[in-house]
């Protein structure tokens, strides 16, 4: 395990005994701080890094490349009202790649595409389900409030059961055929088991923050200022902080606007998971490519 990991281990589980202190309120409150600051953070730069990718091939003007940005997120937006549970469902499984890409980036080389793929998403998959599944009421009234829909938590049950299945037949397979990967198999089993405490131990929202700022977004950071800058320090961090300020400010703008019209109304839910996962839908995309090209 790298010295940044076992920091991060150590901080969650300072974050699970601090909860303890807080009421549920003080824990949402400061989840979303957390998720609004360093969460929102994590993909305030997709614009620069879309214009360092497309260097190359063709240079696309800063003002075509957010108008096709703002263009997406637009379309996700008007997805999630036409057709919102299916738009939900997307935006989980993408979110799925987009954790398990994060967590499995050193495999990348090391085994065939398609099982990087699949290791990565089907890892991704189980860690949102084991969310899911220890805060289940939760969760189910939140899909309800944007779908309309109630998922009986067998469903939840279910689908850990058999992408859980899957995870072990990809693990098995991997440990037998790439010995060079073991231990790395072996670290991320321990993380997952990691995970499934921090879900069990905290909130809803308090156990997802845990997860998608510690160890999510700040790794997610430190690569991205890597592929940008070529090196990681505090004067490549300030920068990526200046870069990506306007966007990072507007996102969180665009919420408080939201939650002042309507944090009285169940739409807010729907209007905020909407405009998270508008930003997500193009961001994961444009990750993808950034380790492909740095492949």
């Amino acid at each position: 395990m790298t010295k940044i990991n076992n920091l991060i281990i150590i901080v969650s589980f300072f974050c699970l005994w601090i909860d303890s202190f807080f009421s549920e309120k003080i824990q949402i409150l400061v989840g979303f701080s957390l998720i609004f600051s360093l969460g929102i953070l994590h993909g305030s730069n997709d614009l620069l890094l879309i214009q360092r990718l497309n260097k190359q091939k063709n240079n696309l003007s800063y003002y075509r490349i957010l108008s096709y940005y703002i263009l997406v997120v637009c379309a996700g937006i008007l997805c999630f009202y036409t057709i919102p549970f299916t738009s939900l469902l997307l935006f989980i499984l993408f979110s799925a790649y987009h954790f398990g890409e994060q967590q499995w980036k050193k495999i990348e080389n090391q085994v065939p595409k398609s099982l990087e793929v699949a290791l990565q998403f089907t890892y991704g998959i189980c860690l949102l389900l084991l969310l899911f599944i220890f805060h289940t009421a939760e969760v189910q009234n939140i899909i309800q409030e944007i779908s309309s829909l109630l998922i009986p938590p067998f469903y939840f049950t279910l689908s850990l059961e058999i992408f859980g299945i899957l995870l072990f037949c990809l693990f098995v397979y991997i440990y037998v055929q790439f010995v060079e990967l073991r231990n790395q198999l072996l670290i991320e089993l321990f993380y997952l088991i990691v995970f499934a405490i921090i879900f069990f131990s905290s909130s809803l929202i308090w156990g997802f923050s845990i997860y998608f700022v510690l160890w999510h977004s700040i790794p997610s950071i430190i690569n991205q200022i890597e592929f940008l800058h070529s090196e990681f320090s505090f004067a490549t961090f300030k920068s990526y902080i200046k870069s990506g300020f306007v966007f990072w400010m507007a996102s969180i703008i665009g919420i408080v606007v939201l939650y002042s019209l309507f944090k009285d109304e169940k739409i807010f839910n729907a209007l905020f998971f909407s405009f998270l996962a508008s930003i997500t839908f193009p961001h994961v995309l444009v990750i993808i490519n950034m380790f492909k090209k740095k492949r």
